[in-house]
């Protein structure tokens, strides 16, 4: 399933989501200038490796430079597709969530939610040597905050079953279908080997979402307007 656009139009001029989206980019076009051993020497100091944060945790837990990976990896990505397809739902389902909460939380929030995306990630493996890139941590985070604050949302979606088709799906159907993949997904990656995709850090980011938007809501915004 593809989502299209949503029903709820924003209020506001989403600048948070649009310079997240913007740096994203930006720092994508930066990395395609890189030879190969720049390349891997970035991986090495900007991407998340459970197995470095670990290592920190356990030896070294004042070092405040081994947990900056946590937060630079959300700002990295693998390819084109990787990053127009987390850019696209930031686009999508970011205003809001951005609207409901204002600019300055929306971006505290975002980072925390990638943040916790992380951590679920590494508590899973810790001892995993692989780097992980990736927008997915807080972009799950923005659609278990979307979820809760606009269940009645509608999502125009794009369903290839046969022939594309557009179908307006419930937010609530999307989101609780969309999430129950990543469950079905990092539950067989338990048992299983060769998945590249941070199935954990989806399911982690998303929870974290659905757990603290509230806490981020200024209490002075009315919900009124909010369907």
């Amino acid at each position: 399933m593809i989502p299209i656009r949503d029903s709820i139009k924003s209020a506001t001029f989403p600048i948070i989501s649009s310079l997240i989206i913007l740096t994203n980019v930006l720092v994508f076009i930066w990395q395609l200038n890189f030879s190969r051993q720049e390349m891997l020497a970035f991986i090495q100091h900007y991407a998340l490796i459970p197995a470095k944060i670990t290592f920190a945790v356990l030896n070294n837990p004042g070092d405040a430079a081994a947990y900056l990976p946590l937060l630079t990896n959300l700002f990295m990505h693998g390819g084109w597709m990787h990053l127009i397809g987390n850019m696209w739902y930031i686009q999508i389902f970011g205003d809001n969530v951005e609207d409901r909460l204002g600019s300055l939380r929306f971006l505290a929030f975002y980072l925390v939610c990638g943040t916790a995306a992380n951590i679920t990630h590494i508590l899973i493996d810790p001892a995993s040597p692989i780097p992980t890139i990736g927008a997915s941590g807080a972009v799950s985070g923005i659609l278990g905050a979307y979820l809760v604050t606009f269940p009645n949302a509608k999502v125009l979606t794009l369903i290839p079953i046969f022939f594309f088709q557009l179908v307006e799906i419930p937010a609530l159907l999307f989101l609780g279908f969309w999430f129950l993949l990543q469950l079905q997904s990092g539950t067989l990656s338990l048992v299983t080997s060769g998945s590249n995709i941070a199935w954990w850090a989806h399911i982690g980011g998303f929870i974290a979402g659905m757990a603290m938007v509230k806490l981020f809501a200024p209490r002075s915004r009315s919900r009124a307007f909010y369907y």
